[in-house]
């Protein structure tokens, strides 16, 4: 123990360049606990379904690259099938009973990266934000699904689409399609060229439903929109790109990446294809680095609001753009909102960096 504790103070102390996750025996997560232990089981579920059926996933599906010594696919697995006994059993959650049953691992970030990015970025506040990340927190991004108003039909007001998939690429798998890349639509034209309406004068593609200019960019950043059309929610979610990366150092108007959309039943998290996208919830759902961290991790993040201290645990169940190469940063996915203010309202309470920690059952 005395070691563990030595080696970890080392740690917390040098720590300034790479991200570390390195284990903690008695970590400080006193305070009241904010978790929907239905969700979170529903989400573990989803996630480990995910796991099992596409073992052949090499992206997603994995213990973690280079990042937990120890750690391997099935203790992961086992740790999703413990969250679902802490709802079964009715259990009522104290720092005590989560150290007795989980390894915690304190996550370190990767200022290096962030620093680097700050440097190269034209957004004064990102910029701001990811310089004064601290050396013993993470950076707590919240994500939302874009509640739309909209129409079947083209107005002045509702004037851009969501585009489905364009006709030419109709029935081809990812692989497929990447084979042909060169010929596709998809891969043509970059988001402000598709706003200029190229799609909709050439009939490349089918418009889905019809947005405002504003909301397109708010559900092409958040990846779901939610829509109100004749008394009817609708749910839209990204699903293939145009193969232009998300740059980090950008503001969301100047992104080239643009998404064609499907029409779904619920709110979908990761998935290599859309039919085998993960249903999530809020609240208990993070966005993150799957492809080093392995699809399926448990976290618990701890921040204080005001003199309050909260804790809410969740599972990396999702995943997007700004987080390749991205070992600094999660995102949680709060809810529905219309925009930007009634979002802020319901959050402005919560921090921008949080402590965080890796839970693996004993």
């Amino acid at each position: 123990m005395f070691s563990r504790t030595i080696f970890l103070w080392l740690a917390l102390t040098s720590f300034s360049s790479i991200a570390q996750f390195v284990l903690e025996p008695q970590p400080a997560i006193n305070g009241q606990w904010q978790v929907n232990l239905s969700d979170l089981c529903q989400v573990a579920k989803n996630t480990q379904t995910y796991i099992e059926v596409f073992p052949e996933d090499e992206f997603a599906v994995h213990a973690g690259k280079g990042l937990f010594k120890g750690v391997d696919l099935q203790r992961v697995q086992q740790t999703l099938a413990f969250v679902c006994q802490l709802q079964q059993q009715n259990i009522q959650l104290t720092a005590e009973y989560l150290i007795e049953h989980f390894d915690f691992y304190r996550w370190l970030p990767d200022k290096q990266q962030a620093d680097h990015l700050a440097a190269h970025s034209n957004n004064k506040v990102k910029k701001r934000l990811l310089t004064n990340i601290p050396e013993q927190q993470i950076f707590l991004t919240k994500y939302y699904t874009k509640l739309l108003t909209g129409n079947d039909k083209k107005t002045a007001k509702y004037n851009q689409a969501l585009y489905r998939l364009p006709y030419d690429e109709h029935g081809l798998t990812l692989e497929q399609a990447e084979q042909q890349k060169a010929q596709l639509t998809r891969y043509k034209y970059t988001r402000q060229q598709i706003l200029t309406g190229v799609l909709e004068q050439k009939k490349l593609a089918k418009p889905l439903i019809w947005v405002s200019e504003e909301a397109l960019h708010d559900v092409l950043l958040q990846g779901t929109g939610v829509v109100e059309v004749n008394d009817t929610r609708r749910y839209f979610n990204v699903h293939r790109n145009n193969d232009i990366a998300y740059d980090y150092t950008l503001g969301k108007r100047e992104q080239a990446r643009y998404w064609y959309f499907a029409e779904v039943s619920s709110i979908l998290g990761y998935g290599k294809t859309l039919a085998s996208k993960i249903p999530v919830k809020e609240n208990v759902t993070f966005a993150g680095n799957v492809a080093q961290l392995g699809l399926g991790k448990l976290f618990l993040i701890n921040y204080n609001v005001g003199e309050q201290k909260i804790n809410q645990l969740g599972v990396l169940a999702d995943q997007g753009g700004a987080f390749d190469n991205n070992l600094f940063q999660l995102d949680f996915l709060r809810g529905s909102y219309r925009g930007w203010s009634d979002y802020y309202q319901a959050n402005k309470h919560l921090p921008d960096y949080a402590n965080a920690w890796l839970l693996l059952r004993k």
